[in-house]
């Protein structure tokens, strides 16, 4: 019964933007099942990717300010209904970068730019460094996971203790006060879209969604930060030779804006803004960034 109430408010949210989306499942060999993505919008494609925790269709208020774009709009492995894999920090890499290609190719698309935010940033900048001819540019959305070797805040790494992150879990289950906590953790607020609230308490009641967030926090980081072998270091900055537009929120928690000043300044081909909210900016000031990405998007977009 969980699935049917996580799609039901997904449509919510959806509806609440006027947003008339397209569900496809997309084989992936990486996870040995099915990848999914909301397909909405008409004109040159582009490829958004969600952090860890959020179901894709939190993108929504963005969504509705680049109609003008094909939005291919994917939700992470064990997350939403995308099928789970297991997370490893061996592995996490070489998933995240398989499964973007992977999901393109079942899409049909050859090098859409991206749209992404935290893990969906690192994992975007991931396949931009390893597939460069598969992506024109990108759009980072808030601090990228892991960018220069910044941490979640201590709460959220507290989940990535195999002993304890389950148990955390359980002692929050899932609720409109919950989430609040979370956005609170993100410097956001649901109090103007409490459609994608009710969203967010529908994706964490689905069975694969709290191992799945265990083990990918596990996987990204330790109790004292992030796992130093998957940091996005300067070095690795350096090498992104795509045009990248990083919209940063003021009161990000991930990672400040002088972090996204630094981050700037090393890729060679790099514009930052500082734009009002946290780590998912969108929730609350979609118009303001849509208004920054649309111009990008379009200037950079390959015809398909």
């Amino acid at each position: 019964m969980s699935v049917e109430n996580f799609i039901r408010a997904e449509n919510r949210a959806l509806e609440r933007f006027g947003i008339e989306a397209e569900r496809r499942l997309v084989d992936v060999p990486a996870l040995g099942g099915q990848a999914h993505v909301l397909v909405a919008g008409d004109g040159p494609p582009v490829m958004m990717v969600i952090g860890a925790g959020p179901p894709a269709a939190i993108w929504a208020p963005l969504m509705a300010e680049l109609r003008r774009f094909t939005l291919y709009v994917v939700d992470l492995p064990g997350m939403g209904r995308t099928d789970p894999v297991r997370y490893t920090t061996a592995t996490v890499r070489s998933t995240a970068v398989d499964f973007l290609g992977q999901v393109l190719d079942g899409l049909g698309l050859d090098r859409p730019p991206f749209v992404a935010q935290s893990v969906g940033g690192l994992w975007a900048t991931w396949f931009a460094l390893e597939r460069p001819d598969r992506v024109p540019a990108l759009v980072l959305v808030a601090a990228p996971a892991l960018i220069l070797g910044n941490a979640a805040p201590l709460p959220l790494r507290l989940i990535s203790v195999p002993a304890l992150g389950p148990i955390l879990m359980r002692l929050q289950p899932p609720s409109p006060k919950q989430i609040d906590r979370m956005a609170a953790l993100a410097g956001e607020d649901f109090t103007a879209v409490p459609e994608l609230r009710e969203l967010w308490v529908a994706l964490e009641r689905l069975p694969t969604y709290g191992p799945a967030l265990c083990q990918l926090i596990n996987a990204n980081e330790r109790l004292r930060g992030a796992r130093p072998e998957l940091a996005l270091t300067a070095e690795q900055l350096a090498q992104i030779l795509q045009p990248v537009q990083f919209i940063w929120g003021e009161g990000d928690l991930f990672g400040s804006p002088a972090l996204g000043e630094r981050a700037a300044e090393i890729v060679p081909n790099a514009e930052l803004h500082i734009v009002p909210g946290g780590h998912a900016p969108w929730l609350n000031h979609a118009e303001q960034i849509g208004s920054l990405a649309a111009p990008f998007l379009r200037k950079h977009s390959v015809a398909p």
